[in-house]
């Protein structure tokens, strides 16, 4: 509904225009400034042709609007151009740092578009991935970003997926240069001297673990470093804290085979990781070097630093949500795939090998 004004203002007139209980439109907010409606309209709504528009007369504008606390209504844009302004967010979960730092450059840019997004959590659960676009369906949505989502089939409207793998009618995937990142990681630990290095492959059912092996393997393959079954190891639980990757370097150590590097699935397992080492008596990098994936925001602030493979994920986010609006607004040819490149940062938990542990072993 429309706003209601506060105080009583006259137009040049000197007429009344804001009486008491009188609804403030977009007329009566016109004759105030001696303005057309379509250029208060263009200002409040910050639409495309608003630069054409002094700023000075823009700050009247946006002033007149405060003291009399005029809104536009979000009901009759949508109405008049049949658009609910609004995106539906598909997400495995939203406490882990992977998808909260793409959630970042998704706002910034709906932010700036000014449109509102829907956030539907389904925890992997393959009935509410089906279910939860349908309930954003009624909710209007324009269109979908799914962030590790498997999608399996196609969707009504256009979907942008963030680490989507399948190729799906309507879906333009965003994806990391898995092959890029791995040869970063692997040669990386060659250069340093390890050759003795563990894997840890991510869950089944993450949508990027299946790309990041297969990646990984090639590159080793090409530096003719041996793979040795036992220093393998595979995240198997659901959970976003450092916990994921502490049973499974428990799992590692009982091989009883040596090695002098790991190649961590995620920055979260491998501060996990670095904490069942330290159970265990081993230091990091001292005795392990460890090389994490993702770049969290606490990577840098780990102790030791992590040094680690950083994703893009506020650009991806931003990437994603960019090509969705242009989806939206009719651009009929878009990429089934943007590959997005990595980059390596090194900090303090890669070192040479130590030697002398080497040749105690």
């Amino acid at each position: 509904m429309p706003a209601k004004r506060k105080d009583s203002a006259r137009d040049s007139s000197g007429k009344d225009i804001f009486l008491p209980g009188r609804p403030i439109s977009l007329k009566t907010l016109g004759d105030y400034l001696d303005l057309s409606p379509a250029t208060i309209s263009l200002v409040l709504n910050n639409a495309p042709g608003v630069r054409s528009i002094p700023q000075e007369t823009r700050d009247r504008v946006l002033a007149a609007a405060k003291k009399f606390d005029y809104r536009p209504s979000f009901y009759a844009r949508s109405l008049r151009r049949r658009q609910s302004f609004s995106i539906g967010v598909l997400v495995p979960e939203l406490s882990d740092g992977y998808s909260v730092l793409v959630m970042n450059g998704i706002e910034e840019v709906l932010i700036e578009e000014g449109y509102f997004y829907f956030t539907a959590s389904h925890r992997r659960k393959a009935d509410l991935i089906e279910e939860y676009p349908r309930m954003l369906m009624d909710r209007s949505v324009e269109g979908f970003i799914a962030i590790d989502t498997a999608l399996q089939h196609a969707l009504p409207l256009p979907v942008v997926a963030v680490a989507g793998h399948r190729k799906i009618e309507g879906v333009t995937n965003i994806v990391l240069d898995h092959r890029r990142a791995a040869e970063l990681a692997l040669r990386h630990l060659w250069q340093l001297g390890h050759r003795q290095i563990a894997f840890m492959r991510g869950q089944t059912f993450s949508s990027d673990s299946d790309d990041r092996w297969k990646s990984l393997m090639a590159v080793a393959k090409e530096l003719e470093l041996e793979v040795h079954p036992d220093l393998v190891i595979r995240l198997e639980v659901n959970v976003s804290s450092p916990e994921l990757g502490y049973p499974v370097i428990q799992q590692l150590l009982n091989h009883k085979r040596s090695f002098t590097a790991l190649v961590s699935f995620n920055d979260i397992a491998a501060i996990g990781a670095i904490r069942a080492l330290r159970d265990h008596g081993l230091r990091v990098p001292e005795d392990i070097s460890i090389v994490g994936f993702d770049d969290i925001q606490g990577a840098a602030y780990h102790n030791p630093s992590l040094t680690t493979i950083r994703q893009p994920l506020n650009s991806m986010g931003n990437t994603a949500t960019r090509i969705l609006l242009q989806r939206l607004r009719g651009q009929k040819d878009y990429p089934e795939q943007i590959a997005i490149v990595p980059e390596l940062i090194i900090r303090e938990s890669t070192i040479p090998p130590n030697v002398k542990r080497m040749r105690q072993r």
